[in-house]
């Protein structure tokens, strides 16, 4: 987990894009998962992981990739919410904040990629995920976008951190 700490702020330029469709061919996403070096994309053990993130975003539908990505809209319409439940019960207004803070947690947990714990090991997040496998490749890993389909639906999910919506690169 430190090695991924030090190594986030390096740049990932490299990296490639995964797919996966699940049982039946109801649910298909795409998935750019970016790295330092081809070489290393092209490691089993990138490779892999590049397989479950697809994988995992088709059984969860998350609808942002990191935290930072949720738009101020969507914050703000949930604390809304979550502020009037707590006040109904009748709290002081301090717990009534905790409990906003509480319900914020899981209301990320639920839309975050990253923060969402991962379908194959609950006990360890995507973010966690990622960590390890940053300290076992020795690169900086990160999610860049991905899109969800699912057949007779007609919304999809398309999701991208907000760096790759600035970068000149995304158009």
């Amino acid at each position: 987990m430190a090695s991924a700490a030090k190594k986030a702020a390096r740049s990932t330029n490299e990296g490639a894009v995964g797919q996966y469709i699940h049982a039946g061919g109801k649910i298909g996403v795409i998935v750019e998962v970016n790295c330092e070096s081809d070489f290393v994309a092209r490691t089993e053990d990138f490779q892999e992981l590049l397989k479950d993130i697809a994988m995992h975003i088709a059984a969860t539908d998350p609808r942002y990739i990191r935290r930072e990505d949720v738009t101020e809209e969507d914050l703000a319409r949930e604390k809304e919410i979550y502020r009037a439940q707590a006040a109904a019960t009748g709290k002081p207004a301090p717990v009534v904040e905790k409990i906003v803070e509480g319900k914020m947690t899981k209301f990320y947990e639920e839309v975050c990629l990253l923060d969402q714990p991962f379908i194959k090991e609950q006990s360890q997040s995507i973010k966690d995920l990622i960590a390890l496998k940053v300290g076992k490749l020795g690169e900086n890993i990160t999610i860049r976008r991905f899109a969800r389909f699912k057949v007779g639906d007609p919304t999809w999910t398309v999701a991208q951190t907000k760096a790759a919506e600035e970068s000149p690169s995304a158009e």
